[in-house]
């Protein structure tokens, strides 16, 4: 491709020398454009897929696709300033620079970031649903933390206690700790005659 362009460079007049030196790297440009927005369209109906399989949650769908948003077109935008001539070392200075404080923030939010993938885990693993009487054990011989799974969301995982959905009490439990410790799901007559009720529906 070098070869090319030089022997381009060299066979064209003086003034079209100088628009090629122009048009190359903004053809080199629009390249990397068009090749980030196919990968994100490819990235998107694999998500959507993903979503559609194992009924992940659209917050949680949401999440992963600003993130690897922000990567693929992060990077297309370190590469095009590659092309038009950016000092390599200078794009090394604040590569290494974003992924510093990148690496910072994402140990300072460790917990947080730990429950999102467990969220994401929950729903491809099919471990419970929203319905299911789930128990968390600390011991096997001791009773643990029991309720009917109300709702998961990108942190917690909701589980009645007793009551009702009006008039009772809930667990809020962080959805790391259900890869943590033993879970025992209550199925068929045992959690139909659990005395926890179905959440009601609207």
């Amino acid at each position: 491709m070098r070869k090319l362009i030089q022997f381009l460079h060299d066979w064209l007049p003086v003034w079209a020398a100088d628009w090629l030196d122009i048009l190359v790297p903004a053809v080199e440009v629009v390249l990397i454009g068009l090749i980030s927005w196919l990968l994100m369209r490819l990235v998107r109906k694999v998500i959507r897929r993903i979503t559609g399989t194992y009924g992940l949650p659209v917050n949680v769908a949401s999440l992963f696709l600003r993130v690897m948003g922000a990567v693929i077109y992060g990077g297309a935008a370190l590469w095009a300033l590659e092309r038009m001539g950016v000092s390599g070392a200078i794009l090394w200075t604040a590569f290494t620079g974003f992924a510093t404080v990148g690496a910072v923030a994402f140990f300072a939010a460790w917990s947080v970031l730990s429950n999102l993938f467990c969220t994401l885990l929950i729903y491809i693993t099919r471990s419970f649903r929203i319905g299911d009487v789930v128990e968390l054990l600390e011991a096997g011989d001791k009773p643990g933390m029991k309720g009917r799974v109300m709702d998961i969301n990108l942190v917690y995982t909701t589980l009645l206690e007793s009551g009702d959905a009006q008039n009772g009490t809930s667990l809020q439990l962080p959805n790391s700790l259900f890869f943590q410790r033993v879970l025992r799901r209550w199925n068929g007559t045992a959690a139909e005659g659990d005395l926890i009720p179905r959440q009601q529906q609207n």
